[in-house]
């Protein structure tokens, strides 16, 4: 797990500098539809009992709407990767209490990177992909579709543990 959480770093810090995106405006996906809560808190409490222990970079937080304090460089996560043939998936909860969020990341073959940012009182809370070096937001009907993918990968994984 360890070269999966340096792989992860890495894109993190590499394909998401905080200049080349705004913070997610609170109402971007505000019009998303209903989400099932109880597949994210299965997540996450997957991740808080069996995930690895893990790191999001300031930056990579700033990037996606993800808050926290100016001295904070690091944000303490718990997390779980999975390689198949198509991706390398990723997932972080917050290790700390006091936050609300979990990142889905998938990294495609064709070397598109994927990031879903989630909370479990609202759901999806942004969507991006990073290509040739650009990141730009997913739009609310192609992020919301893609998210549902990702619940069902990762419910799969909860399921078989």
């Amino acid at each position: 797990m360890g070269g999966t959480r340096a792989v992860f770093l890495c894109l993190l810090v590499c394909l998401l500098p905080a200049p080349a995106l705004a913070a997610p405006s609170p109402s971007r996906l505000r019009d998303a539809p209903a989400f099932d809560s109880s597949t994210l808190s299965r997540i996450a409490g997957w991740l808080k009992r069996d995930g690895r222990e893990g790191w999001l970079g300031a930056d990579v937080a700033d990037a996606v709407g993800i808050p926290r304090l100016a001295t904070e460089d690091l944000l303490e996560a718990r997390q779980r990767g999975f390689r198949d043939d198509e991706a390398l998936r990723i997932v972080q909860v917050s290790a700390d209490e006091r936050r609300d969020f979990l990142l889905f990341m998938v990294q495609r073959t064709d070397g598109r990177v994927f990031f879903y940012v989630a909370s479990l009182r609202e759901g999806l809370k942004g969507a991006y992909v990073s290509s040739s070096g650009t990141v730009t937001p997913l739009d609310r009907i192609e992020a919301e579709a893609a998210f549902q993918r990702e619940l069902r990968f990762w419910e799969g994984r909860v399921a078989v543990r």
